[in-house]
């Protein structure tokens, strides 16, 4: 398929080139090649967009990225330093790049107002952040977004009419050293990626987040992060006992992902997992992506262009429900119909 949208790419800044290979020397079997991938924003990437048929990538600051940074004046000058580098990275080519805005998430209005400025200063898609900001005076406490505190950020996405993505990052400190340390092959996709932004997003749903902002559009990776497989069962514990017990969120889980939640295809790609999901979730909810390069263009274009759906929900999980959500511009094979 031509003109696939992918938006859980990632990026670093050039000046941290070190730290980046440092960083993909943890996992990456090649870190050379990693860091020189994660660092560049131009031919490297375009090259793989036209060998497999992307016609358009907004890219997003790798993790841990800023919610890394338990300083606050520290992270939310990073985070200002970030956004203002990937503007005038991709200012030439708005026909095939995006971006979404990187935030430091210590103070919501600080958070809301950094926002604003990425949206309507810088023509940035939207948000993405990595789970919970560290904070506290050794980076051992975490900042989730589900309290009414946060209500002023959430108001300002919605009046900006842009989603946020919710992203995973490693966990560190006391939680890593408990549940973790001992356990360290299961950090990341096998394991603590899923269960840390599965525990945030549960936590907007029933603390009411969704409720307060019904418009809130949030986007989920890697298929969901396990939610769409224990949907039925988080229903049932939602409606049959928790509510009864005082659980006061408005609607279903369900509901919440029909009208609030969206999920992408990064880093699974897997035509099973994907027909589940169509069938817990479906086609007008599902945006493919690509998770690079963590994962290759190779592995997810060359599966995707090969799972065998019927044309109108490729043509949307791989292109027009991005192009609907995040209001995108024309870009290379926009307007190309998807051939069987």
């Amino acid at each position: 398929m031509h003109g696939k949208v992918a938006l859980e790419e990632a990026f670093a800044l050039p000046r941290l080139h070190e730290k980046t290979r440092w960083w993909a020397s943890l996992f990456a079997v090649n870190p050379d090649q990693h860091a020189a991938e994660m660092s560049d924003v131009g031919d490297i990437r375009i090259n793989y967009m036209d060998k497999h048929g992307v016609g358009y990538t907004i890219l997003s600051y790798t993790a841990p990225g800023v919610q890394d940074v338990w300083d606050p004046k520290e992270a939310q000058d990073l985070a200002v330093e970030i956004n203002d580098y990937i503007a005038g990275a991709i200012k030439s080519r708005p026909d095939r790049f995006g971006a979404f805005a990187t935030l430091s998430m210590h103070q919501p209005e600080e958070a809301a107002a950094e926002l604003k400025r990425c949206v309507t200063q810088l023509g940035f898609k939207g948000a993405l952040v990595n789970d919970t900001q560290r904070a506290g005076p050794d980076g051992d406490d975490m900042v989730f977004y589900d309290g009414p505190e946060w209500d002023v950020f959430w108001s300002t996405v919605t009046e900006l009419d842009v989603p946020f993505y919710l992203h995973p990052r490693n966990p560190t400190g006391t939680q890593y050293e408990k549940l973790w340390a001992k356990r360290k092959w299961l950090i990341g996709p096998p394991l603590s990626f899923a269960q840390g932004v599965s525990l945030h997003v549960l936590g907007m749903v029933t603390n009411g987040v969704f409720d307060r902002h019904p418009k809130l559009q949030v986007v989920l990776g890697h298929l969901g992060e396990h939610i769409p497989f224990d949907m039925w069962r988080i229903n049932h514990w939602f409606e049959d006992v928790k509510k009864p017990l005082g659980l006061d969120c408005k609607r279903t889980i369900r509901e919440y992902f029909q009208d609030n939640i969206w999920i992408t295809t990064s880093g699974h790609f897997s035509t099973a997992t994907l027909q589940y999901c169509l069938a817990e979730v479906g086609a007008d909810r599902i945006l493919f992506s690509i998770d690079y390069p963590f994962e290759s263009f190779a592995d997810a274009c060359d599966w995707y262009d090969g799972v065998p759906l019927n044309l109108a929900d490729k043509a949307k999980i791989g292109r027009d429900n991005a192009r609907r959500l995040f209001k995108l511009p024309a870009f290379r094979d926009s307007e190309k119909r998807v051939a069987a």
